[in-house]
């Protein structure tokens, strides 16, 4: 009988344990999701304003100084969820970048840190990636999906920042190829929401997902000879309200 007891304490402790790690992973990786999305946001929002100073600068500053706060708060939460010494490696080195984007935005802006900006955020990108890679999770159907359109919203931020990025003198070929392989990986993930079996109100929401990208990739397309970044960004911000729904109706499930 005791021995029986032993093994019950046992088991329950190691399960107990497994469910913490798995907590703690799926935090690290929805942490790791969030700062992707935001250094994007940095990014495009700095480049809107470098080509278009506005007489209130404060108010871009105060957005940018909120975002890099919630960036901060996403490095808390995976310092928190995890003991791995590579990955508070990497958030040290992202926390400096963080501290040197800080730095950028509040003196004038010029091509030199523009061009910084964009390398910080794809350095946000990188140590993102390489923390959630250390990091698994078998996900559900549901979760998965939830997943996929979050990746979207990502990716529709990317392709705004490339978007303003090579019409702002950084028409380079790396640029370049970034935006096309965002736009590559925008329809491959909306491929997976266009075979879901959603119920018909978000079988609506679906086909306005489609006709919204499709206008989209319009503009994207012509941004040669018809630059046009407040309607750009108020398209991609219609089109990312629509996956919101998507994305709640399977945080629900």
């Amino acid at each position: 009988m005791k021995t029986l007891i032993r093994i019950f304490f046992l088991l329950s402790s190691v399960l107990i344990v497994s469910q913490s790690a798995t907590r703690g992973d799926v935090k690290i990786i929805e942490a790791s999701e969030n700062i992707r999305y935001i250094s994007q946001l940095i990014a495009k929002d700095y480049l809107f304003y470098y080509l278009h100073p506005y007489p209130q600068k404060s108010k871009i500053v105060d957005r940018l100084d909120k975002l890099l706060e919630e960036l901060n708060d996403n490095f808390r939460i995976i310092a928190l969820a995890s003991k791995d010494i590579d990955t508070k490696d990497i958030l040290g080195f992202l926390a400096y970048n963080k501290d040197e984007i800080k730095e950028i935005i509040h003196q004038d802006s010029d091509d030199e840190k523009s061009a910084l900006i964009l390398d910080y955020s794809e350095t946000l990108v990188e140590g993102a990636d390489s923390i959630s890679s250390a990091y698994s999770y078998n996900f559900t159907k549901e979760e998965n999906m939830w997943m996929v359109s979050k990746k979207i919203i990502y990716l529709l931020e990317r392709i705004n920042k490339y978007y303003m990025a090579i019409n702002s003198g950084f028409d380079n070929i790396t640029n370049q190829e970034q935006l096309e392989e965002s736009i590559v990986a925008i329809e491959a993930n909306m491929q997976i929401i266009n075979s879901y079996n959603y119920p018909q109100l978000l079988q609506k929401e679906r086909t306005k997902m489609n006709k919204a990208w499709e206008e989209n990739k319009m503009f994207i397309n012509k941004s040669n000879r018809l630059f046009i970044p407040v309607l750009m960004f108020t398209s991609i911000e219609y089109l990312e309200n629509i996956i919101d729904k998507i994305s709640l109706y399977h945080s629900k499930n």
